[in-house]
């Protein structure tokens, strides 16, 4: 074969790979294509400089990595807001009308998947990133160079960012459990989940062995000059990617519903998993005149599909206990299959629940399971009872270490951190980015750690040597290295980040601030008489500390200890702000963070929702509804510069409003 054989040979191959993975209609024999493919093999080998980058013998990985590194979005992936009726969406029209009357909407399917965003510069895939916190990802381009539904080079030689999902089809989904099953492996509980879990393996071969898709929904940073949003999607779709099995632009509001009924008499023999409809202004004017709030577009919404209800029994009920030591009633009911996944659990909420819908074991229930919503019983079918059906008793000790429990009424909970049940959730909550954020102590190295009895609480984590982590599968010396520097690092924290990764049931970080800069170190020694003359603290919150404090006092006092915390008590000097609830919104000019250490360090509470006891809104950029709910309340707005120059006047100094994002 000479160079020029070899770049017909090249076209051939993808031509066929392009029938084969997305127009679903082959071309070739599968002998004919593998004796193309290691024809080109064999050119390649001999001329290793000659290769080029869209031979489909590129689709293999690179080699297994240690782990991800973070890589940032050329432009922000925004969530979706979610409506879950006619109504709600016929709301969300009319705050588009208030805009403009007159437009068509762009609708398809809502895959159930992983979001992706394709990067392509001069014409080739330069990058793939999950969507992460919509700023910054993981970069997982040698994983998706395996998925053949994603071309390697386009026809397009300026920059683009492509965003889809990728999915795994629900009968290849069904196959990849059953050989998990014979393996001994444990399953994927839905399609969502096996497609995420599959992009994310350090082996590309695993990733390959998946047979994911990829099937495009929108674009980010691009230079396309097109006026409606299908016209770019089409656009798309002309560079080889997988069309979805069915969109339409609509003309009006009765045409997305007869749409939408569309979707729903078509989900199941559509392949993919799908949960509801995707409705967005097609006019590209349009969207950039409606912009966004902070979280979402407010161009486009997900029109979720109705909860699908099953009739199912309950056989037994099991008790779990989670992070906080709370104990769950969980229904274990006959296998059931509802939109494609098997339920085997229903959630029971509380032992009030339960009382208040009379549920007892041997019940025949009803059950629904909308999207990621764990399934949850919605009525007990009591015309089916035959008397052998068993009430179900409040719990007085834990079923896992037998401490005994405090009981709240609606919850009930073990106090024990040193409960195996609880130590498990405790330790990948306190090692999580919303507590003390050891980087590189994930969950699954969190179990792995625990299961070989190397961590039997938090304390622990302060122990670890490097040969502890050399004996998990998978690490290497500079991984596990990396490991304790982090733990290293977590030395002098802040005390309120350390009260607040203990997980104390009502103690979140607004409390824990509250602890730290009202007793400093000696938070726990801290008594019922002072801690209920604190600002914001319920009985609740009182009980639930005094209780964690008397069980656990031997191991905080240990973890003080080996961390160090830098104390924060302070005295707070009276001021105009002390006191006042703030609510923060829209887009700053400058760090949040930063505004809100400077607003808690003046004794005020922000907040994360407005209501009548708001005294402040600080708005930004693209404010959403809570300046809506704000004016609607006549809670006193101020926009940034205005708030801004109300702390100058007023004699509060501060460089929070001059420390950029």
């Amino acid at each position: 074969m000479n160079h020029h054989e070899y770049k017909k040979a090249i076209i051939l191959l993808n031509s066929w790979s392009y029938a084969y993975y997305v127009l679903d209609e082959p071309l070739a024999t599968d002998e004919e294509y593998d004796n193309l493919y290691h024809a080109v093999l064999d050119y390649e080998r001999g001329n290793p400089s000659s290769i080029d980058i869209s031979s489909p013998t590129q689709r293999v990985g690179a080699g297994i990595l240690e782990n991800f590194t973070k890589a940032k979005h050329l432009s922000r992936m925004w969530s979706m807001e979610d409506v879950f009726n006619e109504q709600d969406l016929d709301d969300w029209i009319k705050r588009i009308y208030k805009t403009k009357k007159d437009f068509t909407f762009y609708c398809e399917p809502k895959f159930d998947g992983a979001s992706l965003n394709l990067i392509y510069e001069n014409g080739v895939l330069k990058q793939a990133i999950t969507r992460g916190d919509g700023i910054q990802g993981e970069d997982v381009t040698n994983n998706i160079k395996t998925i053949r539904s994603i071309p390697l080079s386009v026809n397009y030689d300026k920059t683009i960012e492509i965003r889809g999902e990728v999915l795994i089809k629900k009968a290849d989904f069904d196959a990849l459990n059953k050989e998990r099953e014979i393996n001994g492996e444990s399953l994927f509980a839905n399609p969502r989940n096996a497609a995420a879990g599959s992009l994310r393996q350090l082996d590309p071969s695993v990733t390959a062995s998946r047979k994911l898709i990829f099937y495009p929904w929108g674009v980010g940073q691009n230079s396309l000059e097109f006026n409606f949003l299908s016209q770019k999607m089409d656009f798309v779709y002309s560079l080889g990617f997988l069309k979805p099995p069915l969109r339409l632009t609509c003309k009006n509001v009765a045409e997305v519903h007869k749409l939408y009924d569309t979707f729903i008499q078509k989900r199941n023999e559509i392949p993919m998993m799908m949960d509801g409809m995707v409705v967005k202004a097609d006019e590209i004017a349009l969207e950039e005149e409606l912009g966004y709030t902070v979280k979402y577009p407010r161009w486009m919404v997900a029109f979720k599909f109705p909860p699908l209800e099953k009739s199912t029994q309950i056989i037994t009920v099991s008790l779990q206990v989670g992070r906080t030591g709370a104990v769950t009633p969980v229904a274990n009911v006959k296998p059931v299959d509802i939109d494609g996944v098997t339920v085997e659990r229903a959630t029971l909420h509380n032992f009030d629940e339960i009382a208040r819908k009379d549920i007892r074991t041997g019940d025949f229930v009803t059950i629904i399971r909308s999207g990621d919503v764990i399934p949850k019983i919605i009525q007990v079918q009591k015309n089916r009872r035959t008397g052998d059906e068993q009430i179900l008793n409040r719990p007085t000790n834990c079923p896992v270490c037998g401490s005994e429990l405090l009981d709240e009424g609606a919850l009930i909970k073990c106090q024990n951190l040193k409960c195996d049940a609880r130590a498990q959730a405790s330790l990948i909550f306190f090692v999580s980015k919303q507590a003390l954020n050891i980087d590189g102590l994930g969950r699954e190295i969190i179990k792995s750690l625990y299961g070989a009895g190397l961590i039997k609480n938090i304390a622990d984590i302060f122990s670890l040597k490097i040969d502890d982590l050399l004996t998990l599968e998978g690490f290497k010396e500079k991984k596990a290295q990396n490991i304790l520097q982090a733990v290293s690092k977590t030395k002098k924290s802040e005390l309120w980040r350390v009260i607040n990764a203990l997980g104390i049931e009502h103690i979140g970080e607004v409390a824990s601030k509250k602890l730290a800069r009202t007793f400093g170190l000696k938070f726990m020694d801290a008594n019922e008489e002072e801690l209920n003359a604190l600002d914001g603290f319920g009985a609740q919150m009182v009980a639930s500390f005094m209780e964690f404090a008397r069980v656990n006092r031997e191991l905080i006092d240990k973890l003080l200890l080996l961390i160090e915390p830098t104390a924060d008590k302070q005295e707070i000097t009276p001021n105009l702000l002390q006191g006042k609830s703030i609510v923060l919104t829209g887009a700053l000019n400058v760090s949040r963070d930063n505004v809100k250490a400077f607003l808690e360090s003046c004794g005020a509470k922000v907040s994360s929702s407005v209501s009548s006891k708001t005294d402040i809104v600080v708005y930004g950029k693209d404010a959403g509804s809570k300046y809506d709910k704000a004016l609607s309340l006549g809670v006193t707005l101020m926009s940034e510069y205005e708030f801004k120059q109300f702390l100058h006047e007023n004699g509060l100094k501060t460089n929070a409003f001059t420390q950029t994002e």
